[in-house]
């Protein structure tokens, strides 16, 4: 027999086990109340933030985005090597005519950097930068666009600036920097601009072009009258502000720009995988909210598919679009750059006998019907004659009027700079004779 306090002890054991039950099974039924929430929540009626800085879905999952783990964007492309149209469907169509002439502007581009660099090797002229491997992506951007399209370049687009119209005798005096030089001299070589022709003179800093071209674009968006801006620049001038500041800017005020990016693998000696981590620049399109597309730069259908196609997108919705034109600079950097010392000579000839833009686009009008071994000698013998003519005129002419130093400035010469005309030309009465004075124009 249990005692009264016995009785009691056991009565409470009882209670507390029957309570631990059906706390255990509350808090079973709890926790699939809140699975089912939570369940509820992610595939049916997810919950959104209301901060200002991002609107997206709640989660309970902890998790970072990994870009390493992300597969790259791909890259489009038209032709393959061989020049053979891999989807016809994809294929522009263009006329004969028309890539007939694309084809003979970039086999006329390649002649002038042959002339050109050999010229600065003699001494000839002091500088020069070649196209090399990016003829592609020179002309197929350029075939696109409208007289009245604005184009910002930053040094390796004399093939854009060629199919718009600028002579051979342009490049030359440009080149030279004589008289006849629409900047009197001023400029470097290669730092080509163009008023009739909408082409921003050539600056040599990085990047400054982008930011300008940005706000160029919000000037014709508020014109109105159904043209954009295309910027160029390359994969080194990507990681400099004024990046950020363009893309930025573009993207707020929605402007109609296309900063289209050169990838050609180097800036200057600095490769690639050592100038960043990311997938490339068409990446950074989602983190600006803006459209990107990454196309074969050596398939020059390609190249201008997509420049088409964002020209359409611009100028209909006044927005900007980035496309990285992914290439290999066969050439060096400049002639101040030997690349011998930061890449091998079987990496370059891979890429100029295995899959270079030129001989993609010739196999393909050989494939037409449209091109033999007949028409490209004449074409390459007759572009380097022409050339060659161009150059010699640009040769004999005399150097620009000392004078121009002061002019095109202000409209209104200061107090400053007439003293400065002044101590230059007591200097030039005292020692002219240790300069080639006769080699200038007179005014």
């Amino acid at each position: 027999m249990l005692s009264a306090a016995g009785s009691r002890l056991a009565r409470t054991n009882v209670l507390h086990n029957n309570t631990l039950l059906k706390c255990s099974a509350t808090q079973t039924w709890l926790r699939t109340c809140r699975q089912s929430r939570c369940m509820s929540t992610s595939t049916t009626e997810k919950e959104r933030t209301r901060f200002p800085g991002a609107i997206a879905n709640y989660t309970q999952e902890l998790k970072f985005k990994v870009p390493k783990n992300e597969e790259p964007i791909e890259t489009y492309r038209v032709m393959n090597k061989k020049g053979e149209v891999i989807n016809p469907e994809c294929d522009p169509n263009l006329p004969e005519e028309k890539v007939v002439h694309m084809y003979k502007t970039m086999v006329q581009l390649q002649a002038m950097d042959n002339v050109l660099f050999e010229a600065q090797r003699q001494g000839r002229v002091s500088f020069y930068m070649t196209s090399y491997g990016e003829e592609g992506t020179q002309i197929g951007s350029a075939a696109p666009l409208l007289p009245g399209d604005v184009v910002y370049g930053q040094y390796r687009e004399a093939g854009v600036l060629m199919y718009r119209g600028f002579t051979l005798d342009e490049f030359m005096n440009q080149c030279y920097s004589n008289a006849l030089e629409q900047g009197k001299g001023r400029q470097m070589p290669v730092h080509y601009g163009s008023k009739k022709l909408n082409f921003q003179t050539i600056s040599s800093p990085l990047a400054t072009q982008m930011p300008q071209a940005a706000g160029a674009a919000y000037a014709l968006k508020r014109k109105g009258e159904g043209h954009c801006v295309v910027c160029y620049f390359g994969d080194g001038a990507a990681s400099e502000g004024d990046a950020h500041a363009a893309f930025n800017f573009a993207a707020t005020l929605d402007c109609p720009v296309i900063m289209f990016c050169r990838n050609n693998g180097f800036a200057i000696s600095t490769p690639t995988n050592e100038q960043y981590r990311g997938d490339g620049i068409a990446s950074r399109g989602s983190g600006y909210g803006i459209d990107a597309i990454r196309v074969d730069g050596n398939d020059i259908f390609a190249v201008y598919n997509a420049m088409t196609a964002a020209r359409k997108k611009a100028v209909e919705n006044n927005q900007p679009v980035i496309i990285e034109s992914m290439t290999y600079r066969i050439g060096h950097h400049s002639t101040s750059d030997d690349s011998s010392a930061y890449r091998s000579i079987q990496e370059v000839n891979y890429w100029d006998k295995e899959d270079h833009p030129v001989s993609r686009l010739r196999m393909y009008m050989t494939n037409k019907g449209w091109w033999d071994t007949e028409k490209d000698d004449e074409l390459k013998k007759t572009s380097r004659k022409n050339i060659l003519a161009a150059f010699g005129k640009a040769e004999k002419v005399a150097k620009p009027s000392i004078d121009h130093l002061w002019t095109d400035v202000y409209d209104e010469i200061p107090e400053s700079l007439k003293r400065q005309q002044e101590e230059l030309k007591e200097h030039l009465e005292k020692y002219g004779r240790e300069y080639a004075l006769e080699d200038h124009e007179k005014l």
